[in-house]
């Protein structure tokens, strides 16, 4: 119906049916001229025990709350129309009820007033509190936790990230393709291991998982946890590179007993045939007939050949077991310059089957390592074997490799070989048991040189040489000699 054929009667059920309260102050006096029923229920008094009352008599006894505060309140309503703050009222029975209030200027036909509509937002203001202290707390805890978080929507667009995940990746992830971020393929969408970086950053290693989620419509998709295991999958490279250096230790011994074993037999087959050989050409010259001087001279030459390959086949085993018969259990006080002579017979047998010419600059005076002799040995000949072999490439007339011993700026010894090949590889992990420019190479001789010199506790390294070439050198801490140990 019309809002003219309603009876003004009708207009103060209207109000009287409101749940929100009402009071209505004087725009002047800013006395209460009339309550609705639920403001009498909420406050405790009728109306008329109401209209003398004042705003201490039912405020609370706070300084935000005093007369002062609230006429100012409802004359700014009366100013300009409207006015909203929080009063915390004070019931007949002392209850303090805190509420959101809303000063409205009326004109009514014999006055102007103020229409105050208030509610109660005490249960409210807790439950925002809660929220508040709640969010506040997961923000905490996001912000401290380790893992990552991120949602990805089904075109793998970021709709949310934790701070670890942009702590962790770098940036503003927001709306960003996911894609980018994982160097090793699509999008995880099972629990493993993933490289993830930011584009054009370092990958680092991250264990993570995968499940979809659906919160109240407002935030579903793919959601992904993550956290970095970088530390934890190099020390398990480590580990492994551990374990191949151990095995190819186990297998250097084992070679090294077999290499004893065989020196030992062929030695007595090698010692009879030179005495068989030797009896053979004393025997020469005591038969008869023509033509016997010259059958006799090419018989000679020809023995006096096998005698100077037998000769050549005991030096090679009488160094082969010299060499290997020191494999000891523990250091010894010794010279690295003798570690070098002693491997010096198998450096140049390298050399002259690839035609390089090697030559061997050793420092004057002793220079005392405590070290295991065949373990540092093994080292020597591994970087030497790899100049030579570097150098067999090149025309035979630029085919050199020399080493060097010297005490260093430190003092300490060291050793170095020097190439003129191609120059120092760009690869950083040279170390580490995955570079190797031979076409048939493992890669596990500088690792292993690596692991031998650092057990010692020296360093190893590489740097160019000049005009061309390479160097790879190492460093072992000196040891005091046998006479000065003795004086101490």
């Amino acid at each position: 119906m019309p809002v003219d054929d309603l009876d003004p009667t009708d207009f103060h059920e209207l109000t009287e049916a409101l749940k929100y309260c009402v009071l209505i102050h004087d725009a002047i006096t800013f006395d209460i001229l009339w309550a609705n029923r639920a403001a009498c229920d909420l406050l405790g008094w009728t109306v008329d025990e109401l209209k003398p009352l004042k705003a201490p008599d039912m405020s609370k006894n706070a300084r935000q709350y005093t007369r002062e505060l609230g006429h100012r309140w409802l004359g700014h309503a009366v100013e300009h129309g409207i006015s909203a703050t929080e009063w915390c009222y004070r019931s007949k029975n002392g209850e303090e009820i805190l509420t959101e209030a809303i000063a409205i200027r009326v004109q009514l036909a014999a006055r102007t007033a103020v229409m105050v509509q208030f509610r109660d937002i005490a249960e409210e203001k807790a439950v925002r509190r809660d929220l508040s202290r709640t969010e506040n707390r997961l923000h905490a805890f996001l912000g401290e936790l380790a893992e990552g978080i991120v949602v990805l929507d089904d075109a793998n667009r970021v709709v949310f990230a934790s701070e670890a995940a942009s702590r962790e990746l770098g940036g503003d992830l927001d709306g960003a393709d996911f894609t980018a971020y994982c160097c090793d393929g699509p999008v995880p969408e099972r629990e493993g291991r993933y490289r993830f970086a930011a584009p054009g950053g370092t990958p680092r290693w991250y264990a993570a998982t995968c499940q979809r989620i659906d919160i109240e419509s407002d935030l579903r998709g793919r959601m992904l946890l993550f956290y970095d295991i970088t530390d934890r999958v190099r020390a398990e490279e480590r580990h492994r590179r551990d374990t191949q250096h151990l095995d190819h230790l186990a297998r250097y011994n084992a070679m090294g007993d077999m290499a004893m074993a065989i020196a030992h037999e062929v030695s007595q087959p090698l010692a009879a045939a030179y005495n068989f050989v030797e009896g053979a050409r004393g025997r020469l010259g005591t038969g008869t007939g023509s033509g016997s001087g010259s059958a006799d001279e090419a018989v000679a030459w020809g023995l006096d050949n096998a005698v100077r390959q037998i000769e050549r086949a005991r030096r090679i085993l009488s160094s082969l077991r010299g060499y290997v018969g020191r494999l000891e259990q523990s250091e010894q006080l010794t010279d690295l310059n003798a570690i070098v002579r002693d491997c010096a017979y198998f450096v140049e047998l390298r050399a002259q089957e690839h035609a390089v010419a090697v030559e061997f600059d050793l420092a004057a005076d002793p220079l005392p390592v405590l070290c295991e002799n065949v373990l540092i040995g093994q080292v020597v000949m591994n970087l030497a074997f790899n100049a030579v072999d570097e150098m067999a490439r090149w025309p035979q007339a630029e085919r050199s490799v020399r080493i060097v011993t010297r005490r260093g700026d430190d003092g300490r010894p060291e050793l170095a070989v020097r190439d003129q090949g191609h120059g120092p590889p760009m690869d950083e992990r040279i170390f580490e048991g995955v570079f190797t420019s031979k076409e048939n190479g493992s890669g596990i001789g500088l690792a292993l040189s690596h692991r031998i010199v650092t057990r010692h506790g020296g360093t190893i390294g590489v740097h160019a040489n000049e005009p061309r070439g390479a160097v790879f050198w190492f460093a072992l801490p000196t040891a005091p000699t046998r006479a000065e140990a003795g004086s101490t």
